[in-house]
């Protein structure tokens, strides 16, 4: 397994783990690698020393590393990112009406996520309904990793 250093045109930085030089290549000619902060598909190597996952991790005083403060707050908001997407049920479109019934107390309270255009979600901060928009690349559509 091959890990490489990438950043997209935003410059959010990340890994990217391969079996081969090869493998990141196909990827890279069918579209297949996206930032996952905020979807980028034009993604470029960054300089690196060659680093191979060979299965056995170092012993872990040789795994502490001081992050960039750009890194860690990327960490920190995939974190979010992670628990809010685990904790909140995507309802989809219905995200209008569902928040509605949930700030009436026709359903049962709960943290849900989903689609709003932004004159949907002006009508529900205006009737009291906290709402947020939180846009997330398509790359987090579908199974963390």
């Amino acid at each position: 397994m091959k890990v490489l250093d990438l950043a997209c045109a935003n410059d959010h930085r990340f890994e990217g783990w391969f079996a081969s030089d090869d493998d990141e290549a196909a990827q890279r000619a069918r579209g297949l690698l996206a930032c996952p902060l905020c979807g980028d598909a034009e993604i470029r190597r960054l300089p690196s020393a060659p680093r191979l996952n060979l299965g056995a991790s170092p012993p872990a005083e040789k795994q502490a590393v001081a992050l960039p403060a750009a890194d860690d707050l990327q960490a920190q908001w995939m974190r979010a990112v992670r628990h809010m997407l685990e904790h909140t049920e995507d309802v989809g479109e219905r995200f209008a009406d569902e928040a509605r019934r949930i700030h009436y107390g026709e359903v049962a309270r709960r943290g849900i996520r989903g689609q709003a255009t932004r004159a949907d979600a002006e009508a529900l901060r205006d009737e009291g309904i906290d709402v947020m928009s939180l846009p997330l690349p398509p790359a987090l559509d579908g199974p963390l990793q």
